[in-house]
């Protein structure tokens, strides 16, 4: 059970550690209360159709990015990406990331955050459609090592996690699911590497792989 008040002050955190100063001729008591935020984005997290990406999800890439922080130009953006990376989810509809990072265009500036770190936030979120991020981009890096580390899962928890998102598609046909899941798994095996940053090259890698070449296997039988 994921313990909300945690997660809120995770959130309060980040966004004020990422408003920074306060706006010019305005004192921090004139900023908006973050919690209403997180509060509307638990709420999202915690949506009946989800089976895989819910507050459990969220709670592992927001750890996984704890542990990567040390690669990240600034944790702190990459946190509220990590939030807001799937916090419009519909397994029937494609443009998920889209919307979700829309969303952050919409909410953030009202939550006193700059547009700049506005944009980036909604930049790396979007950049969750392919995990491919650029060699010189180490939020993106970051990010998407954090959201894909569940790949390098030991084998109970990677089975736990396929069933997960079989459930979330459960409207799709099987033979549908598994020609659809075969391909997303190979566009992640084409991938030069699924891990961009030192750690994730090192202690996730050589798993994560195994595992998509296992459950291929799987899938083509």
């Amino acid at each position: 059970m994921a313990d909300l008040d945690a997660l809120r002050a995770r959130f309060v955190r980040s966004l004020v550690a990422a408003r920074g100063g306060p706006f010019p001729g305005a004192g921090p008591a004139d900023r908006p209360d973050p919690a209403p935020y997180a509060d509307a984005l638990l709420a999202r997290w915690q949506e009946p159709q989800r089976r895989y990406h819910t507050l459990a999800h969220l709670t592992a890439v927001l750890d996984r990015v704890d542990v990567l922080e040390g690669y990240a130009a600034d944790p702190d953006v990459v946190r509220l990406a990590a939030w807001f990376h799937d916090a419009v989810y519909l397994p029937d509809r494609s443009e998920n990331e889209e919307r979700s990072a829309r969303l952050a265009e919409r909410a953030l500036p009202e939550a006193g955050l700059s547009a700049r770190k506005t944009a980036e936030v909604a930049r790396l979120v979007r950049l969750t459609v392919t995990h491919d991020p650029a060699g010189d981009d180490p939020d993106g890096q970051v990010l998407c090592d954090a959201d894909l580390a569940v790949l390098a899962s030991p084998p109970s928890a990677y089975a736990a996690y396929t069933a997960a998102v079989r459930e979330e598609y459960h409207f799709v046909p099987n033979d549908a699911f598994r020609a659809g899941r075969a391909a997303v798994l190979r566009q992640l095996l084409d991938l030069p590497a699924l891990f961009r940053t030192p750690h994730g090259r090192e202690h996730w890698e050589a798993t994560a792989r195994y595992n998509l070449r296992a459950e291929l296997e799987m899938l083509s039988t």
